[in-house]
């Protein structure tokens, strides 16, 4: 049985402040798992599940079997799936690329977690994100992310200092730059993202070598950040 000191552990991990301590963060559901095991083995600590080891688990693992009631105690999901495990933060290392990621105050987990899948997607090795940015250990941005957590650096930085000494160009996405579509660009530099509501900060914009903006064809207010980190990259992906 779990004891009823591993579920209070377990659960703390849902606060930012408990995962900052332990160093610890949650990740659910078998593939999840399987992602780490594949992409990350050496970050998962313990695997807990409510049937026996099944075979991708290897013996190097540690588990634990445990009951529906206690996966529902320690779970942060509405509806539980059959596993779960605790892993190490993710360590960062030197990452040598031409072609970053910013992010500047994105405080939607789902946003961030889908952000971090379409990186993963593009070939994009590296975000840097404001210190003001969701947490990526976050558990709503750790499912959402379907394990791109493990193949996407994340980095947090003071957004300002880390542009300002940038060597690269800085592609800034702005309702008045120029169209995406039709402007020359080169996969070789750092592509800006703003908040959800407010854009880029005023204080970031004076960095920003290129504006760029997704046209409007019909009616909308504005894109979702995600969606927009989709169609940029997918443009600065796309042979010019």
């Amino acid at each position: 049985m779990i004891s009823k000191e591993q579920i209070k552990k377990i659960r703390s991990l849902q606060q930012k402040k408990f995962r900052d301590i332990h160093q610890m963060f949650i990740i659910e559901g078998p593939k999840m798992i399987q992602e780490a095991i594949n992409k990350a083995p050496e970050s998962i600590l313990e695997i807990f599940g409510v049937s026996e080891r099944e075979n991708f688990i290897l013996p190097q693992f540690q588990y634990q079997q445990i009951t529906e009631k206690n996966l529902q105690q320690v779970s942060g999901l509405k509806n539980p799936q059959s596993q779960l495990a605790i892993c190490q933060y993710l360590p960062k290392e030197e990452i040598k690329t031409d072609f970053i990621l910013a992010i500047d105050t994105v405080q939607d987990p789902g946003n961030l977690g889908t952000i971090l899948r379409l990186a993963s997607w593009f070939g994009v090795k590296k975000i840097v994100a404001s210190k003001e940015t969701v947490d990526c250990y976050n558990p709503k941005v750790v499912q959402a992310s379907m394990g791109a957590i493990f193949t996407v650096q994340i980095e947090y930085v003071d957004l300002k200092t880390y542009l300002s000494n940038a060597s690269l160009p800085i592609y800034g996405a702005l309702l008045d730059g120029e169209n995406i579509y039709t402007k020359s660009i080169e996969r070789k530099g750092t592509l800006l993202l703003g908040n959800e509501g407010n854009g880029i900060h005023e204080d970031l914009i004076p960095l920003v070598n290129h504006r760029i903006t997704i046209p409007q064809f019909g009616e909308g207010e504005s894109l979702n950040v995600a969606m927009a980190t989709a169609i940029l990259l997918s443009e600065f992906s796309r042979p010019r």
